[in-house]
């Protein structure tokens, strides 16, 4: 087979590329241009052990400006040395089908569809044999009415549905693509902008840059990455403007959309995959984004989009489509060749009329018949076979550049080489599944979750007002307890109701998690960091503002209310009041984890709450709980905070007077008594006995054992409370390993 240009070699390696353009194999880097050297094997692949490449900046992008159609100049990232290496993501057969209950096929057409499949339940088929192929330089994409299966193939390509699920094939270069490869040689962007609202747009960009470019490239090359990123998507006047949400104005929907693009092409990946880029846009920001992504196609990249009714200026942009109707391919081809298509079918389509709108409109008339689109289908099959259906009205390429000449492997490697994939911090072929360490990702995402937090201080101010609020309340209706019995049950209360604010408070860290769930989803979904760094992160983010609120709730109610133990006593309770809020966000932390709707996860916090203060040992103590609670008991989050507390009142000096021969009246008919006749009563029943109304009849060790506090110590419950927090999150860490998989079943 012929290569590059003229009779050149298989095997040698062009530095230009018609379809790119002259400047496809010229960059800058550094003052250098690096040079790419191969030999042939003698089977006429490349040996890319042989490749080298200048490493004094390989991984920096050089901008240059280059013509677009309209004769504009525009910037264009990833002008690397472009070494012809052709790539090819084919798939073949793709047929995947699910299980639903029969109520849920409302339409006919539904039914139709349906396999039975034991009693109530029917398997619906959403991808029925769908073959094609998209490459590299080229945007393919995927056409069709609402239902007919584009993002279940966008998914299916992008390898979002579980393998086993999912019949055929999908290879790239003909070598089949693992899951764990694909999320790094690939990008996919959502339909939905899933960004944090409260950075910039240069914030957002850089964040994704630090995950996704390797820590070996200087931050100053980062930020030149992130600069000419923001000039290639044309966000230059919107460089500095946060992404907004409902409550705060910020960029407007095409911009922001054009940043969903950037954040995952940062690192240049070879495929990129997304889910209706234009949905929701009007018809010029559309135009843009699709823009964009042929910019990012010519540099270098496979591109396959799903699109609703592209316009007519869009549909310019694109090489390849392929039109859907109920999982099914009605047509797969160029643009241009579709006024053939239908012509030859029978339909011609009118001048000046958009052909993907006719094709789009005859679709739908055809569903909505009796005999369906089976007739299109088997057209489209029958017009694949021609010879020349799939490349009439593209632009010519050459003879060689019609199969890849590159295997897998090869292809990675030189990808590697020329600049592509710079979060592949491996040698060779070896492609790193994450592009920094353990550490690094954890530092960033907590300067990130702080840079979030400090935009919005109002929510600390809140969090803080109801803390302080409580403990006023707590700190003027206990006011100075005294050493009677009635002063030992208010401090029982006290400590009852302050321990389970610790947890109520906490609360507000529930939507936090869920805000960002589908944002970390998507983040993880291509491995910009692991599950753990955001957990710990998440933690680190969190634990400064307790510390805060534990300071002001112990000030305040600690000395108002006449606690024990001086400025020994103060330092511990500051520290379990920590550990309390430490526990109970851990608690909510895990809970955001496993329910998705905030209103039902302040219902289970609210629960949960009361359950581990009823069972805490306050109401009932734990020589009277009944043998099968026991076991809550012991898991109750409260129970620890709360015996640590009563052990730094009536512990820490055993011997103190909480109950004298006086006090024995308190609470019966004989406490409305004048107090001399109560002394006359007392000294009548205990004469003779060595015993008078001074006598201590219950000490703070006697009102631990009573209270059945007498298993840890004060340090032992602090301790056992710090580690449920730790704990708890290792809980939170589960359900992200556990419930993020990113992929259909």
């Amino acid at each position: 087979m012929e290569g590059g240009a003229g009779n050149a070699p298989r095997g040698d390696i062009r530095l230009s590329d018609p379809r790119f353009g002259d400047k496809s194999g010229v960059s800058t880097l550094d003052g250098h241009l690096p040079s790419i050297r191969s030999r042939s094997d003698g089977r006429g692949s490349v040996s890319t052990s042989t490749a080298e490449v200048d490493t004094s900046g390989h991984l920096v992008v050089d901008v240059q400006p280059t013509a677009d159609d309209n004769g504009d100049a525009s910037a264009t990232v990833g002008s690397i040395c472009r070494p012809a290496v052709h790539l090819e993501l084919a798939f073949h057969d793709l047929t995947y089908s699910v299980k639903q209950p029969m109520w849920s096929f409302s339409r006919s057409r539904d039914v139709e569809a349906a396999h039975s499949h034991g009693e109530g339940v029917r398997t619906r088929t959403l991808l029925d044999g769908i073959s094609g192929e998209a490459r590299e330089g080229e945007i393919m994409a995927v056409l069709g009415a609402s239902g007919a299966g584009k993002s279940t193939l966008i998914d299916a390509l992008a390898g979002r549905i579980q393998r086993d699920s999912l019949r055929g094939a999908v290879t790239l270069n003909g070598g089949a693509l693992d899951s764990r490869l694909l999320r790094v040689i690939s990008a996919y962007v959502m339909q939905d902008d899933l960004l944090h609202p409260m950075l910039t747009v240069a914030e957002t960009l850089m964040y994704s840059a630090e995950f996704r470019l390797p820590r070996s490239l200087s931050t100053s090359k980062k930020r030149s990455r992130v600069q000419a990123l923001i000039e290639q998507l044309g966000l230059g006047a919107a460089a500095n403007t946060i992404i907004g949400d409902e409550g705060s104005r910020g960029v407007s929907g095409g911009e922001r959309r054009r940043v969903s693009i950037g954040i995952d092409i940062i690192h240049d990946p070879i495929i990129l995959f997304l889910d209706e880029p234009t949905s929701g846009l009007d018809s010029t920001s559309a135009f843009m984004v699709v823009k964009v992504l042929q910019r990012i196609a010519r540099s270098g990249s496979v591109v396959v989009m799903s699109i609703h009714q592209p316009s007519y200026r869009i549909l310019g942009l694109l090489d390849r489509l392929l039109f859907l109707s109920r999982g099914r391919s009605v047509y797969y081809g160029p643009p241009a060749a579709l006024p053939r298509f239908f012509s030859e079918l029978g339909q011609p389509i009118p001048d000046g009329e958009n052909p993907a709108e006719f094709a789009l409109d005859h679709i739908r008339e055809l569903e909505g018949s009796l005999a369906g689109t089976e007739e299109l289908v088997e057209f489209n099959k029958s017009w694949q076979e021609k010879p020349l259906s799939r490349t009439r009205g593209v632009s010519a390429a050459p003879a060689s550049m019609d199969k890849p000449w590159l295997s897998l492997k090869e292809t990675i490697g030189l990808s590697i080489a020329r600049g592509k994939m710079v979060s592949g911090t491996g040698t060779g072929t070896e492609v790193a599944t994450y592009a920094n360490p353990w550490w690094v990702e954890v530092w960033v995402l907590t300067r990130r979750g702080f840079t979030n937090s400090r935009r919005k201080p109002e929510l600390f101010r809140v969090r803080f007002g109801a803390v302080a609020l409580t403990a006023f309340i707590l700190a003027t209706l206990f006011w100075r307890l005294d050493n009677t019995p009635s002063g030992v049950k208010e401090r029982f209360s006290f400590f009852a109701i302050a321990m389970s604010t610790m947890f109520y408070t906490t609360a507000d860290a529930l939507p936090v998690f869920l805000i960002e769930r589908y944002i970390f989803f998507r983040e993880t979904a291509h491995n910009a960091y692991r599950r753990s760094s955001y957990t710990v992160s998440n933690a680190i983010v969190a634990f400064p503002p307790l510390i805060f609120l534990s300071l002001a709730f112990a000030a305040i109610t600690f000395f108002a209310v006449g606690l024990a133990g001086g400025a020994e006593g103060f330092v511990f309770f500051v520290l379990i009041v920590l550990a309390s809020f430490w526990a109970g966000s851990g608690f909510v932390t895990f809970l955001s984890g496993v329910v998705s709707h905030v209103i039902i996860g302040y219902t289970v916090v609210v629960a949960g709450v009361s359950y581990f203060l009823l069972f805490s040992g306050f109401f009932v103590t734990r020589d009277r709980i009944p043998d099968y609670w026991m076991w809550f008991h012991y898991l109750s989050l409260l129970k620890y905070p709360y015996e640590a507390v009563m052990h730094n009142e009536f512990g820490t000096d055993p011997g103190k007077c909480f109950m004298r021969g006086v006090h024995m009246f308190d609470g019966t008919p004989m406490a409305k008594l004048p107090m001399e006749t109560q002394l006359n009563v007392l000294n009548t029943m205990l004469a003779g006995a060595d015993f008078n109304s001074t006598s201590c009849i219950t000490t703070g060790a006697d009102i631990l054992a009573k209270q059945a506090v007498d298993q840890l110590s004060k340090w032992g419950c602090l301790w056992v409370t710090v580690a449920w927090g730790f704990l708890l999150r290792v809980f939170f860490y589960l359900t992200l390993v556990l419930g993020s998989k990113n992929k259909r079943r």
